[in-house]
Protein backbone atom coordinates (compact mmCIF):
# COMPACT_ATOMS: atom_id res chain seq x y z
CA UNK A 1 0.00 0.00 0.00
CA UNK A 2 1.69 3.34 -1.07
CA UNK A 3 -0.11 5.95 1.08
CA UNK A 4 -0.83 5.17 4.85
CA UNK A 5 -4.49 5.98 6.30
CA UNK A 6 -3.74 8.23 9.07
CA UNK A 7 -6.47 10.40 9.32
CA UNK A 8 -9.55 9.38 7.88
CA UNK A 9 -11.43 12.64 7.48
CA UNK A 10 -10.03 14.52 4.35
CA UNK A 11 -13.41 16.92 4.40
CA UNK A 12 -11.87 17.21 0.28
CA UNK A 13 -15.38 15.34 -0.48
CA UNK A 14 -17.36 18.12 1.75
CA UNK A 15 -18.43 20.56 -1.55
CA UNK A 16 -20.01 16.53 -2.74
CA UNK A 17 -17.05 15.46 -5.31
CA UNK A 18 -14.96 12.58 -4.50
CA UNK A 19 -11.27 11.48 -5.72
CA UNK A 20 -10.95 8.20 -7.86
CA UNK A 21 -7.80 6.22 -7.69
CA UNK A 22 -6.10 8.25 -10.70
CA UNK A 23 -6.19 11.47 -8.84
CA UNK A 24 -9.35 12.58 -10.78
CA UNK A 25 -12.53 14.11 -9.15
CA UNK A 26 -15.91 13.06 -9.71
CA UNK A 27 -19.53 13.78 -8.24
CA UNK A 28 -20.14 11.75 -5.50
CA UNK A 29 -23.18 10.38 -7.74
CA UNK A 30 -21.16 9.40 -10.97
CA UNK A 31 -22.43 6.42 -11.84
CA UNK A 32 -18.67 4.92 -11.24
CA UNK A 33 -18.92 5.60 -7.58
CA UNK A 34 -22.40 4.59 -7.34
CA UNK A 35 -21.16 0.84 -8.81
CA UNK A 36 -18.35 1.42 -6.33
CA UNK A 37 -21.06 0.91 -3.54
CA UNK A 38 -22.44 -1.40 -4.86
CA UNK A 39 -19.71 -3.42 -4.70
CA UNK A 40 -18.93 -2.51 -1.63
CA UNK A 41 -22.62 -2.92 -0.18
CA UNK A 42 -22.08 -6.85 -1.69
CA UNK A 43 -18.92 -6.94 -0.18
CA UNK A 44 -20.11 -6.43 3.40
CA UNK A 45 -23.11 -8.78 2.70
CA UNK A 46 -20.94 -11.22 1.74
CA UNK A 47 -19.18 -10.74 5.09
CA UNK A 48 -22.55 -11.06 6.83
CA UNK A 49 -22.88 -14.52 5.29
CA UNK A 50 -19.04 -15.62 5.91
CA UNK A 51 -19.89 -14.64 10.00
CA UNK A 52 -23.03 -16.58 9.63
CA UNK A 53 -21.93 -19.73 8.27
CA UNK A 54 -19.35 -19.75 11.24
CA UNK A 55 -22.14 -19.13 13.82
CA UNK A 56 -25.02 -21.42 12.18
CA UNK A 57 -25.97 -24.82 12.90
CA UNK A 58 -23.06 -26.13 10.43
CA UNK A 59 -20.46 -24.45 11.77
CA UNK A 60 -18.41 -27.42 12.09
CA UNK A 61 -18.23 -26.94 7.83
CA UNK A 62 -17.93 -23.73 8.04
CA UNK A 63 -14.27 -23.76 7.02
CA UNK A 64 -15.16 -25.77 3.35
CA UNK A 65 -17.57 -22.74 3.16
CA UNK A 66 -14.55 -19.74 4.20
CA UNK A 67 -11.93 -20.31 1.37
CA UNK A 68 -14.54 -19.52 -1.29
CA UNK A 69 -16.27 -16.35 0.31
CA UNK A 70 -12.52 -15.30 1.46
CA UNK A 71 -11.86 -15.68 -2.02
CA UNK A 72 -14.88 -13.50 -3.10
CA UNK A 73 -14.39 -10.27 -0.55
CA UNK A 74 -10.78 -9.99 -2.09
CA UNK A 75 -11.94 -10.66 -5.81
CA UNK A 76 -14.89 -7.99 -4.54
CA UNK A 77 -12.11 -5.64 -3.10
CA UNK A 78 -10.10 -6.09 -6.07
CA UNK A 79 -12.92 -4.69 -8.33
CA UNK A 80 -13.66 -1.67 -6.73
CA UNK A 81 -9.82 -0.99 -6.93
CA UNK A 82 -10.66 -2.08 -11.02
CA UNK A 83 -13.65 0.71 -10.73
CA UNK A 84 -11.93 3.23 -8.89
CA UNK A 85 -9.09 3.36 -10.93
CA UNK A 86 -9.93 3.92 -14.63
CA UNK A 87 -8.70 1.28 -17.16
CA UNK A 88 -7.29 -0.33 -14.02
CA UNK A 89 -6.80 -4.36 -14.23
CA UNK A 90 -6.82 -6.59 -11.36
CA UNK A 91 -8.84 -9.69 -11.87
CA UNK A 92 -8.01 -12.49 -13.66
CA UNK A 93 -10.49 -14.77 -15.95
CA UNK A 94 -9.13 -17.56 -12.55
CA UNK A 95 -11.78 -16.04 -10.41
CA UNK A 96 -14.52 -16.88 -12.81
CA UNK A 97 -13.42 -20.27 -13.80
CA UNK A 98 -13.14 -21.11 -9.90
CA UNK A 99 -16.77 -19.91 -9.37
CA UNK A 100 -18.31 -21.62 -12.46
CA UNK A 101 -16.23 -25.20 -10.65
CA UNK A 102 -17.63 -24.23 -7.63
CA UNK A 103 -21.20 -23.90 -9.02
CA UNK A 104 -21.07 -27.49 -10.53
CA UNK A 105 -19.82 -28.92 -7.55
CA UNK A 106 -22.53 -27.40 -5.06
CA UNK A 107 -25.37 -28.41 -7.93
CA UNK A 108 -24.07 -32.37 -7.92
CA UNK A 109 -25.48 -32.80 -4.88
CA UNK A 110 -28.49 -30.82 -5.32
CA UNK A 111 -32.14 -32.31 -7.02
CA UNK A 112 -32.93 -30.39 -9.67
CA UNK A 113 -34.86 -27.17 -9.78
CA UNK A 114 -38.56 -27.74 -10.79
CA UNK A 115 -40.20 -24.21 -9.34
CA UNK A 116 -39.28 -21.13 -8.44
CA UNK A 117 -37.72 -20.69 -4.93
CA UNK A 118 -38.69 -17.91 -2.26
CA UNK A 119 -35.49 -16.07 -1.34
CA UNK A 120 -36.32 -16.94 2.62
CA UNK A 121 -35.19 -19.86 4.87
CA UNK A 122 -32.30 -20.18 7.26
CA UNK A 123 -30.44 -17.35 7.99
CA UNK A 124 -27.23 -18.11 6.34
CA UNK A 125 -29.73 -18.92 3.03
CA UNK A 126 -31.43 -15.90 3.54
CA UNK A 127 -28.51 -13.64 3.65
CA UNK A 128 -27.28 -15.65 0.66
CA UNK A 129 -30.51 -14.44 -1.00
CA UNK A 130 -29.79 -11.13 -0.28
CA UNK A 131 -26.12 -11.02 -1.59
CA UNK A 132 -27.63 -12.41 -5.00
CA UNK A 133 -29.76 -9.85 -4.97
CA UNK A 134 -27.11 -6.69 -4.31
CA UNK A 135 -25.01 -8.68 -6.75
CA UNK A 136 -27.36 -8.07 -9.00
CA UNK A 137 -27.66 -4.59 -8.77
CA UNK A 138 -23.86 -3.95 -8.94
CA UNK A 139 -23.48 -5.79 -12.06
CA UNK A 140 -26.22 -3.67 -13.55
CA UNK A 141 -24.58 -0.34 -12.25
CA UNK A 142 -21.43 -1.62 -13.63
CA UNK A 143 -23.02 -2.44 -17.04
CA UNK A 144 -24.09 1.81 -16.80
CA UNK A 145 -20.48 2.47 -16.40
CA UNK A 146 -19.06 0.40 -19.17
CA UNK A 147 -22.11 1.59 -21.08
CA UNK A 148 -20.90 5.42 -20.89
CA UNK A 149 -17.53 4.70 -20.51
CA UNK A 150 -16.23 1.82 -22.51
CA UNK A 151 -13.12 0.71 -20.31
CA UNK A 152 -14.74 -1.83 -17.49
CA UNK A 153 -13.05 -5.15 -18.20
CA UNK A 154 -14.42 -7.95 -19.24
CA UNK A 155 -13.33 -9.84 -16.24
CA UNK A 156 -15.33 -7.43 -13.83
CA UNK A 157 -18.58 -8.05 -15.68
CA UNK A 158 -18.39 -12.29 -15.86
CA UNK A 159 -17.54 -12.31 -12.13
CA UNK A 160 -20.47 -10.41 -10.91
CA UNK A 161 -22.58 -12.39 -13.29
CA UNK A 162 -21.13 -15.78 -12.05
CA UNK A 163 -21.10 -14.63 -8.50
CA UNK A 164 -24.74 -14.22 -8.67
CA UNK A 165 -25.28 -17.66 -9.71
CA UNK A 166 -22.72 -19.15 -7.19
CA UNK A 167 -24.61 -16.92 -4.46
CA UNK A 168 -27.88 -18.65 -5.63
CA UNK A 169 -26.92 -22.17 -5.72
CA UNK A 170 -25.36 -21.49 -2.58
CA UNK A 171 -28.57 -20.75 -0.78
CA UNK A 172 -29.84 -23.59 -1.91
CA UNK A 173 -26.75 -25.65 -0.76
CA UNK A 174 -26.98 -24.02 2.98
CA UNK A 175 -30.50 -24.20 3.28
CA UNK A 176 -30.11 -28.58 2.65
CA UNK A 177 -27.08 -28.06 4.99
CA UNK A 178 -29.23 -26.95 7.66
CA UNK A 179 -31.63 -29.24 7.35
CA UNK A 180 -33.93 -27.57 5.69
CA UNK A 181 -36.16 -27.87 2.39
CA UNK A 182 -36.25 -24.66 0.02
CA UNK A 183 -39.56 -22.17 0.02
CA UNK A 184 -41.66 -22.77 -3.53
CA UNK A 185 -43.32 -19.77 -4.65
CA UNK A 186 -46.66 -21.15 -5.04
CA UNK A 187 -48.89 -20.22 -7.91
CA UNK A 188 -52.07 -18.40 -7.75
CA UNK A 189 -51.41 -17.78 -3.72
CA UNK A 190 -54.32 -15.76 -3.95
CA UNK A 191 -57.16 -18.74 -4.01
CA UNK A 192 -55.49 -19.97 -0.74
CA UNK A 193 -57.33 -16.75 0.64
Amino acid sequence: MGHRLSKIYTRTGDSGTTGLGDGSRVAKDDLRIGALGDVDELNACVGILRSQIAASAIADKAAAWDKPLSLIQHWLFDLGGEVCIPNYTLLQPVCVEFLEKEIDRMNESLPMLKDFILPSGTLACSYAHQARAVCRRAERALMSVQARDQNIQAAALQLLNRLSDWLFVASRALQRAEGGSEVLWQKNINETI
